[in-house]
């Protein structure tokens, strides 16, 4: 028996749960931090170093308070961030600005210069991010703060990501050269590819422009997958937090990774990582490619295997903004959810809000709905939100099916499925696929299991998840919902690449609104067509 800490960092809160080898989980506990956001700038999203620390520190007391247990119990403890959220820091590891959050697309023109110039020198290393880099991604970030920050640059000596600025703090690292590189993070976010000679070369970065030069240097450090240890916690922080000081600390990785290890990811599966966006995961004994996703890279989720990672840029967020703008709450807007059938809001949601991250990976496209009738309802647009954001995850589904990833099973993880059934049913019915959702809270659970691992109670991640994952309730889908949904999927799909690619041929729309009424009243049971509250 050995007790961990499992540490998940999200976009407002961190969240740190405490678990025994044989009993699960013992208690939690949060912090919360602020999101800065500016009205006049939608894709500026920044946080505070300081702010995340101050938060971990209130979450580990928590948390062993509502475990019952002493501090100096815990035997190792591993930390997951969302990602690719960047901070530039001085040659002592002090924050020169804010983290650039995951969720910021200040960067997107940057983006775009970095993908154009990938594709015009042929840079190896762009294709197994999909073809495309995206303005949410390192590379693109750093050099938009350069661009942006002349003042700070003599200062700056590198650049890194959450999960290894907190883990090379708790450590006491603060030597640029020794701290950790997850794997993880550089490869699906910085194009590093150890097959490739690493990071892009010199020439290749200077030459899309010259405040980059250096850069690849300095982005030094020990790269390693999660099965390796980063360092030891250090006395000063082992005080902070109420532990004792030298227990292991792996190399972290990305929230939705992780989380996927703790929904129980096996070998042919795909978990869709639910939440304020959604992260689609898999992983793979072979590595190949995959156009217009975030990276498929050796030992990022799996260290033994190969990760894949594709996503929707928002989720949660964006049925989050339906329900303020009716000054509601997602959940009183739930209510009565569980009676809408398939298509019956005679809306189509095209769920751009934040966005493409994959397979367009596009951030310059906004939500589209097509359909309003002058008694659509928030409920009905909450519903149609929820089929578009299934319809998107079919695209993304189909498009790894068919560059060679076996998709057995399909698991909805993050926080949302726990909590909302009508998902769960709707991304049944629009894949054609059985959904399974973990039976209890895996939060923090994949950064317990690699804890575990650090600290020697189990050797493999598949017996961890053996004795710690819950186990799925498993969401059939309904025959003739699912018929309802391929014809909606079809309309969904050409609208998708029709409105999404900037170079797309002209499509014939004309029979798209003719066909959401169609499909409307024939849900209704062949009333007239309109809303769902007409």
């Amino acid at each position: 028996m050995s007790i961990v800490a499992g540490v998940d960092f999200g976009t407002l809160s961190v969240r740190v749960s405490i678990f025994d080898s044989s009993k699960g989980r013992l208690g939690s506990g949060t912090g919360e931090y602020p999101l800065h956001r500016k009205k006049e700038d939608p894709d500026y999203a920044t946080q505070s170093h300081a702010d995340h620390m101050r938060a971990l520190v209130q979450a580990f007391q928590e948390a062993i308070k509502n475990a019952s247990i002493r501090g100096d119990e815990i035997e190792a403890l591993a930390l997951d961030t969302t990602g690719s959220s960047v901070i530039p820091v001085d040659s002592q590891l002090n924050p020169l600005d804010d983290y650039y959050l995951w969720c910021d697309h200040r960067a997107w023109s940057e983006a775009a210069e970095i993908t154009k110039a990938a594709n015009s020198s042929k840079l190896p290393a762009i294709d197994w991010c999909g073809g495309i880099y995206s303005s949410e991604w390192g590379f693109a970030k750093l050099l938009h703060w350069l661009r942006h920050n002349p003042d700070k640059r003599a200062r700056f000596a590198t650049a890194l990501e959450h999960c290894d600025m907190v883990a090379a703090v708790l450590c006491g690292i603060s030597d640029p050269a020794s701290a950790p590189r997850s794997i993880c993070a550089m490869g699906h976010k910085w194009m590093y590819n150890e097959s490739l000679g690493g990071l892009p070369p010199e020439e290749f970065l200077t030459g899309i422009d010259p405040v980059l030069a250096g850069v690849r240097d300095k982005l030094k450090g020990r790269y390693a997958a999660s099965n390796t240890i980063a360092g030891r916690l250090s006395p000063e922080w082992a005080q902070k937090l109420g532990l004792k000081p030298g227990i292991p600390i792996p190399t972290g990785a990305f929230d939705a990774h992780w989380d996927a290890i703790g929904a129980g990811v096996r070998l042919g599966d795909v978990v869709n990582v639910v939440g304020t966006s959604t992260c689609i995961i898999a992983i793979s004994d072979e590595a190949s490619l995959v156009p217009g996703v975030c990276g498929v890279v050796a030992g990022s989720v799996d260290p033994a295997r190969t990760g894949i990672e594709a996503g929707l840029s928002a989720t949660g967020d964006i049925f989050e903004a339906i329900a303020r703008r009716a000054n509601t709450s997602v959940a009183a807007l739930s209510q009565g959810l569980d009676q809408y059938r398939a298509g019956e809001t005679g809306l189509l949601r095209l769920t751009w809000d934040n966005g493409d991250r994959t397979v367009l990976v596009n951030p310059e496209l906004s939500g589209v709905t097509l359909g309003w009738r002058l008694t659509t309802t928030a409920q009905d647009e909450l519903f149609a939100a929820i089929e578009g954001t299934a319809f998107h995850t079919r695209v993304i589904l189909q498009r790894m099916e068919e560059h060679g990833v076996p998709i057995r099973r399909v698991i909805n993880g993050g926080g949302i499925p726990q909590k909302n059934a009508t998902l769960n049913r709707v991304y049944a019915n629009a894949l054609g696929k059985p959904i399974l959702v973990p039976k209890g809270d895996v939060t923090s659970l994949g950064s317990a299991i690699f804890a575990f691992l650090a600290a020697g109670t189990f050797s493999t991640i598949e017996e961890a998840q053996d004795a710690l994952c819950p186990g799925h309730t498993v969401v059939q889908p309904d025959t003739r919902e699912n018929a309802v949904y391929n014809e909606l999927y079809a309309l969904y799909r050409q609208l998708y690449f029709a409105l999404g690619e900037r170079a797309s041929q002209p499509a014939a729309i004309g029979g798209v609104l003719p066909e959401l009424r169609r499909i409307a009243a024939q849900a209704r049971g062949g009333k007239s067509a309109g809303s769902a509250a007409s």
